[in-house]
């Protein structure tokens, strides 16, 4: 599924959606944002799954649902046009997806309902069962562990801060005290933002998009979470916005699904190490965070922490 011809005009609706004054609820928050990386070329044989696992009860009923946030442009932005949502994270979706129930990326992908996620109801829908994974810029940490499981990671950003293009003022971390700054609810940038610079004043609302219509309209200074996450509304506000390029922490980026699921842990996470040697995550990347000026980095190593169970519960064929 190859979208990348109409980025511009994503990244447009994008800036729009940045510029404006939409309030959460509103549709045109939901405004897409991305690109989708691959060319269907390779269709998988469905699976065989051990009865009882997470993965025989996802394919038997013919959909995965996967919470995912709708409007992080290059990662999970809902496309103006088609309704679709489209980005990294989407793809790394629809390729756990395609290992699931077979075919090419593009027929799991029509597998998927993709419910929004946004940071603060990540934990909520995971352990309630409202999705059964959430691939959302979802930084993997020890508290979160405490409550539910993670695969990956299969990227790792830098919190880094965004301000408008002519401020000077803001050159690092500490730059950040004393100043008005906005980050989502329930994120880790917020927790690294008051232990970086805790004299700030911090904003927190649901989306990252929200925090950027504050930084134009001038209700905060700077905007801070992962350098991604910024780098794609830096790409959408025509220049008015810019990135500090002062990173202060690392984040993992990983699939959260429920707490003491071994088996589909351990699958997500073969899955992950699948696409990562043959070329399909640097595929996805290239055609999604690549669109958006971010270089291809190296995939990282899985961490496969405390992982029990039978990790054979499959059996896959090209």
């Amino acid at each position: 599924m190859t979208r990348s011809p109409r980025l511009a005009a994503v990244l447009l609706m994008a800036l729009a959606l940045v510029a404006g004054a939409c309030g959460a609820d509103d549709p045109a928050i939901d405004t897409g944002a991305g690109q989708d990386a691959t060319t269907d070329t390779t269709a998988l044989e469905p699976p065989e799954f051990e009865a009882g696992t997470t993965m025989a009860e996802i394919q038997s009923e013919g959909k995965l649902v996967v919470g995912t946030k709708f409007d992080q442009p290059g990662f999970g932005l809902r496309n103006p046009t088609t309704g679709e949502v489209e980005g990294f994270d989407v793809e790394i979706a629809e390729l756990m997806a395609q290992g699931i129930f077979g075919g090419t990326q593009e027929e799991a992908a029509e597998k998927i309902e993709f419910v929004e996620a946004v940071s603060k109801n990540r934990e909520p829908f995971i352990q309630d069962g409202r999705v059964d994974i959430v691939v959302a810029t979802y930084t993997i940490n020890d508290a979160r562990k405490e409550v539910v499981d993670f695969a990956g990671p299969y990227f790792v950003a830098e919190q880094d801060i965004m301000v408008k293009s002519d401020n000077e003022d803001i050159t690092s971390a500490e730059d950040m005290n004393g100043e008005t700054v906005c980050t989502a609810k329930g994120s880790t940038s917020e927790k690294n933002l008051r232990a970086a610079a805790p004299d700030a004043e911090v904003v927190l609302f649901d989306t990252y998009s929200q925090c950027a219509e504050a930084l134009t309209d001038g209700r905060v200074t700077a905007v801070t979470t992962d350098n991604t996450i910024l780098a794609g509304l830096v790409q959408a506000s025509n220049g008015e916005f810019k990135l500090v390029k002062a990173p202060f922490s690392d984040e993992p980026y990983g699939i959260g699904l429920e707490k003491g699921d071994d088996a589909f842990r351990s699958f997500l996470n073969d899955r992950l190490e699948e696409i990562m040697e043959n070329g399909e995550w640097e595929e996805a990347f290239a055609g999604t965070l690549g669109a958006i000026g971010l270089d291809t980095p190296e995939p990282p190593d899985i961490d496969r922490y405390g992982e029990g169970g039978d990790t054979a519960t499959t059996t896959t064929a090209a």
